[in-house]
């Protein structure tokens, strides 16, 4: 693969993260703008959120079945026109279904890491997903200032035109730069609802899947407990701080675009059980260093930032290295491999958010730490004392038998044909 392609993947992949968080920052626009109580206008974020949610289920499977390419350019356009809807909504229901839309479509991200996975060599694919991962990250980072800003000076409907015109720009641009690739599924022409029940057969059959996603998931809803939690605590008694605290705060995430292609490199020098292991370290000292955020004051603030970017560095880093674990699991499964993944990673991070809400209702700050601390503490008993003792090969990379999937498959993925520069 191309570094040019690469860059394109990666800033493709932003755009699309990027469409999931705008909304967030033009809610108390679009109800002044709508005349809609700001608890109105917060169902477009949840609109957007659910039908990226359905995306993942219905749409990102269909990566085994028709070529990434095709599918890529129908995502972004389906996505332009939705946030062109949008952005010409006359009023709230119409702007919620249009949102809906959206987030269905703008799955593109969990696409491509299946596509990049099967371009490149297998220990070339840690350093491949960290670049994405990373675009990802800068994707949510930016389209938050960006949307803002340009929300605060030309309106609501500013920021969903704009990026209505860049998915568009890249739907084109996608149609030619990506190289064609075969699905690598020989499964795949079955009955569509059972190729969808096919992530939830991996997850039964594939121990190393299950794996992976226990991680993600106790790490993910460590993630999402503080992060739902430090807006309480910043804006609480200890701190009364304004809302805007909190999106500096997590500027500090920033950090993260820096140290995830490294733990890609990582993960292809040492395999991923490593970059696990100090992954979910990393997590149970971020729930000491982030105890001390309680105090308040100076010495409260600069434990919270160091607790939270150790805790996004741990978190970005330990994604790379699940996901490389899943991609070697099944060649012609990748895009239903990822379904799999993220769905669990998801109901992780929703779990954490609900469970970290209440414990800082009913106990405080000091809870939510206890909370990550014991996430930490359950995916490294899972790591270090690995149900039926796993063995695993040097550099700490677990043995993995690749299979096919479904009834007769053959066994790894076809062959990909791609533009010139496009497969490496």
């Amino acid at each position: 693969m191309s570094r040019r392609l690469l860059l394109l993947l990666a800033v493709t992949g932003a755009v699309a993260v990027g469409n999931l968080y705008f909304p967030q920052a033009v809610a108390p626009l679009i109800a002044d703008g709508l005349g809609v109580s700001p608890d109105a206008a917060s169902l477009v974020v949840t609109a957007t959120q659910i039908g990226y949610t359905a995306g993942m289920v219905l749409l990102v499977p269909l990566g085994d079945r028709f070529p990434h390419r095709s599918l890529l350019v129908v995502l972004l356009a389906a996505t332009g026109v939705a946030l062109l809807a949008a952005g010409c909504a006359p009023a709230l229901p119409p702007l919620v279904a249009a949102s809906a839309l959206i987030g269905l479509t703008t799955v593109a991200a969990q696409v491509i890491s299946p596509l990049a996975a099967g371009l490149v060599a297998p220990d070339r694919r840690g350093a491949v997903l960290g670049a994405l991962l990373s675009g990802s990250t800068g994707g949510m980072l930016l389209a938050r200032a960006f949307s803002g800003v340009l929300g605060e000076w030309l309106g609501w409907r500013a920021p969903y035109l704009v990026a209505a015109a860049v998915a568009l720009v890249l739907a084109a641009v996608m149609a030619y730069a990506v190289p064609v690739t075969a699905p690598a599924a020989t499964d795949a022409r079955g009955p569509y609802r059972e190729f969808l029940a096919e992530p939830l057969r991996l997850l039964r059959a594939e121990p190393e899947l299950r794996r992976s996603c226990f991680y993600q998931a106790a790490v993910f809803g460590a993630f999402s407990a503080v992060w739902t939690s430090v807006a309480l605590l910043l804006t609480g008694p200890a701190y009364g701080y304004g809302a805007q605290a909190v999106g500096v705060l997590a500027l500090v995430g920033a950090v993260t675009m820096l140290c995830t292609p490294y733990a890609g490199r990582l993960v292809d020098r040492h395999g991923p059980g490593p970059v696990n292991l100090a992954a979910l370290a990393g997590v149970a000292v971020s729930a000491a260093v982030l105890a001390a955020g309680g105090l308040g004051g100076l010495p409260g603030l600069a434990a919270l930032t160091a607790g939270t970017l150790l805790l996004d560095v741990a978190m970005q880093g330990g994604m790379v290295a699940n996901k490389a674990r899943v991609y070697a699991l099944r060649e012609d499964s990748l895009s239903r491999l990822t379904t799999a993944y993220m769905m669990c990673a998801y109901l992780g991070g929703t779990a954490g958010s609900w469970l970290g809400v209440r414990l800082y209702a009913a106990y405080g700050w000091g809870a939510v730490c206890v909370l990550v601390a014991a996430l930490a503490a359950a995916g490294l008993l899972r790591h270090l004392c690995p149900p039926g003792g796993g063995r695993t090969g040097p550099g700490g990379r677990r043995r993995v038998r690749v299979r096919p999937v479904g009834r007769g498959a053959g066994g790894r993925a076809a062959g990909r044909a791609g533009a010139p520069g496009g497969a490496g």
